[in-house]
């Protein structure tokens, strides 16, 4: 069996590779891991379990509930709430584990499982791989000890937790929204009503659009991955700005009044020079990907703010900050995590506190956004090539170096391995597009002929 786990829990086609009787297997192997491991201290275990609005989130909850409380786990249904609403509420309710049926940013017809460990943080790649020996454990036939009578977990809706993450949400906001106009594009997603609500509550008037989720439509043409509504809804309606959300809210992208795109880096960079001013930066360093763009970069250094780069992955970004104690980090995608408040990305958050700096500065988005120069970005795949040999290719090696010489301090070159494909992606930033393209090929074809 391959493993199941990837970089954001289990994930697949609903009902084909995610199905009910996987998702309940996991989720009773989960509840005895986490026992193992000491999270439930002794004391009857409980579990938070939110999804987003999928409609095979439907059967795959019902699915997650059976097999926690078989396992003799209590449950708290949260409902439909974003992936940092059940990570918070994990924590904030002193529950043993918490669990997230969603697929994120994908199409509808694929779900995901991803287990959260006591404090609402995630699953380390130990732990998760011991769910996966225990699930086949129990899958091959060996017996596991099955609570009865009064052993058995019991389940009841936690209806509060709606409020209680909004109210935690304002909570952080340090100054209020009013006078601001702000188009909320949720991706028919899980913050369909919880984002507008928070918006609403501190002060902003909100236009939202692509939140009347009906089970099939998440992320159909909206959100975070397809901008081009928000555009449209913030010109039509003569908004400050626009902020759009993910299928599970965990992300978060802007548009400013003009119409352009403010993404997860230029977000960051504001968010980073505001923390500081409030003296929340810790070190005065922002943590990000090497996929951040080499603009965000060099506006950090001139600020006099620590750039700190991990793997791709929200899950590096969130281990270094979590070993340095660093408050800010995210990825150029719009997962932004502030540490002192969240547990994971999450993108309402994030917009709240982008919105609070527009307001309490004055100053519009486009104005605030300004402080880095997005350097343009080249991306070619080069497929059918032995991508084990790109880290150890003198041929490679040496082209790599000369176009990073030829690039100078304002461009960069990135050559990454894909984790499923025979494919090398050669990435070349330069503050002139034609120059990045020119230099990109000439790699590509460099890659393709030391190492096809």
């Amino acid at each position: 069996m391959g493993r199941l786990f990837g970089t954001d829990g289990v994930r697949g086609v609903a009902n084909a590779d995610l199905t009910a009787e996987l998702a309940l297997g996991l989720s009773v192997a989960a509840a005895h891991v986490l026992g193992e491991a000491g999270s439930f201290e002794g004391h009857r275990p409980v579990a938070v379990v939110g999804r987003d609005p999928r409609a095979s989130g439907e059967f795959l909850e019902a699915a997650v509930v059976a097999g926690l409380a078989s396992a003799g786990v209590d449950v708290l249904r949260v409902g439909v709430l974003p992936t940092p609403a059940v990570a918070y509420l994990t924590g904030a309710l002193g529950a043993d584990l918490g669990v997230m049926l969603s697929a994120s940013h994908n199409a509808m017809p694929d779900n995901g499982i991803k287990f959260l460990a006591r404090g609402g943080h995630k699953l380390d790649d130990v732990l998760e791989d011991r769910i996966e020996e225990v699930y086949e454990q129990h899958r091959t036939g060996a017996p596991w000890d099955r609570p009865t009578g009064s052993g058995v977990g019991r389940v009841k809706s936690y209806d509060e937790g709606f409020d209680r993450y909004v109210e935690h949400l304002l909570g952080v906001l340090p100054n209020r929204l009013e006078g601001l106009k702000i188009v909320l594009d949720e991706a028919h997603g899980a913050a369909s009503q919880v984002s507008p609500v928070a918006f609403e509550r501190a002060g902003a008037e909100v236009v939202t659009i692509g939140a009347e989720p009906d089970g099939l439509n998440i992320n159909d043409g909206c959100g975070s991955t397809h901008l081009d509504l928000l555009k449209a809804a913030v010109l039509q309606h003569k908004a400050d700005f626009g902020i759009a959300h993910d299928g599970d809210a965990d992300r978060c992208l802007a548009v400013d009044h003009t119409g352009s795109e403010v993404d997860g880096d230029q977000i960051m960079a504001v968010l980073a020079l505001s923390m500081r001013e409030h003296g929340a930066l810790r070190q005065d360093t922002v943590v990000a990907t090497v996929m951040s763009n080499l603009g965000f970069k060099l506006a950090m250094e001139r600020e006099g703010i620590t750039f700190v780069q991990t793997a791709v992955g929200d899950r590096y970004v969130l281990e270094s900050m979590k070993q340095h104690s660093y408050a800010l980090g995210g990825e150029q995608s719009g997962h932004v995590i502030v540490l002192d408040h969240a547990t994971t990305g999450d993108g309402t958050l994030t917009g709240l506190l982008l919105a609070a700096r527009v307001a309490q500065t004055g100053r519009s988005l486009q104005d605030l956004a300004s402080v880095m120069e997005r350097l343009p970005q080249v991306l070619i795949n080069v497929p059918d090539v032995d991508k084990s040999r790109v880290t150890t290719s003198d041929e490679l090696t040496t082209a790599v170096a000369d176009a990073e010489r030829e690039l100078g301090a304002t461009g960069r070159v990135l050559l990454r391995s894909s984790g499923t494909e025979p494919l090398v992606r050669v990435m070349v930033e330069a503050a002139d597009i034609e120059q990045a393209r020119a230099v990109a090929q000439r790699l590509a074809d460099v890659v393709k002929s030391a190492l096809g």
